[in-house]
């Protein structure tokens, strides 16, 4: 358990000051710039700002469930996708710096709640802990069909970041279920619908 925690510290080192490396190239490496205008490129930045805190939150959410997890495999499964998680987080980091925009000052805070939050859903058991994977991971697909949407459409950089993040997000979720994750009720879902919205509107300015 100690080991853990001190490579559960480090892994939180490296998530807030951009020491984690994509494993995968990103989605719109070949893809050309588009002409945005001052208020495109400040909505975008804005945009892939909340994308990048949800990324690390998202790290500190899986690294908090591995910490407390009571299966093997399940934390070997919860690793294997906070490595896919890393590659969102260095495509979002990269994009926030083409577009001459920085991440969420408030980032620590929110890495520590998600990961306080993780550790609990841990500590319930491997079952309700897979089951608020599927939970969060659906709250994640329907912000990002929003940002989708109000991304603009010649914006095919963060476009392709944020298509590639979804289909990824999704099959997280469907695995969780898979391997014996619990549905969570609808209104505990709202619920979370709710919290998210509090981190997404202060990252977005912030």
């Amino acid at each position: 358990m100690i080991d853990q925690a001190i490579n559960s510290f480090d892994r939180a080192l490296r998530t807030l000051t951009g020491g984690l490396s994509a494993l995968r190239p990103s989605p719109a490496a070949e893809l050309p710039e588009a002409e945005l205008d001052t208020d495109e490129r400040k909505h975008v930045a804005g945009l892939m700002r909340v994308n990048h805190t949800g990324e690390a939150c998202a790290q500190a959410l899986y690294e908090g469930q591995a910490l407390t997890a009571k299966r093997k495999d399940v934390r070997e499964r919860l690793r294997a996708a906070a490595a896919e998680e890393s590659d969102h987080l260095s495509w979002c980091a990269e994009r926030l710096t083409q577009l001459d925009a920085k991440p969420s000052l408030l980032n620590p805070l929110f890495y520590a709640a998600s990961y306080a939050m993780g550790a609990v859903a841990g500590l319930a058991g491997d079952r309700l802990s897979l089951g608020f994977i599927e939970a969060t991971e659906d709250q994640v697909c329907q912000h990002l069909d929003r940002h989708l949407q109000a991304l603009p459409a010649k914006d095919e950089r963060s476009r392709a970041i944020v298509a590639q993040m979804r289909q990824d997000e999704a099959r997280h979720g469907e695995a969780a279920l898979a391997v014996g994750g619990v549905e969570f009720p609808e209104a505990a879902k709202q619920a979370m619908t709710a919290l998210s919205r509090l981190m997404t509107e202060t990252a977005y300015r912030v």
